[in-house]
């Protein structure tokens, strides 16, 4: 016949009284563990803010940075057809050409 001794040595039966233990711990600190619970769910909720945020600010940074890029190069492809048309207008005007 099998014996307590015998149950506690099968391991299914191990398992299934570690997770009685901690069902019944989990009932017994709810309540104690509820305030530290709140408080690691709003720290997780601020720090989740502070994330959008700084995405927001790195997104509007890097938005402004490519608009000087752009204008830069928009500056400087009107420089050159400007050095291209002058180029143009001096070798129809130049008497040796």
């Amino acid at each position: 016949m099998a014996g307590l001794g015998d149950f506690f040595e099968n391991g299914v039966a191990k398992g299934v009284m570690i997770g009685l233990g901690v069902v019944a711990a989990g009932v017994v600190l709810a309540p104690a563990l509820r305030p530290m619970a709140r408080a690691a769910v709003k720290t997780g909720i601020l720090l989740f803010e502070k994330g959008r945020e700084w995405v927001a600010e790195a997104s509007e940074t890097f938005e402004d940075l490519v608009a000087e890029v752009q204008a830069e190069l928009a500056q400087e492809s009107a420089a050159a057809e400007g050095f291209d048309a002058a180029g143009e207008q001096a070798a129809e005007t130049d008497p040796k050409g």
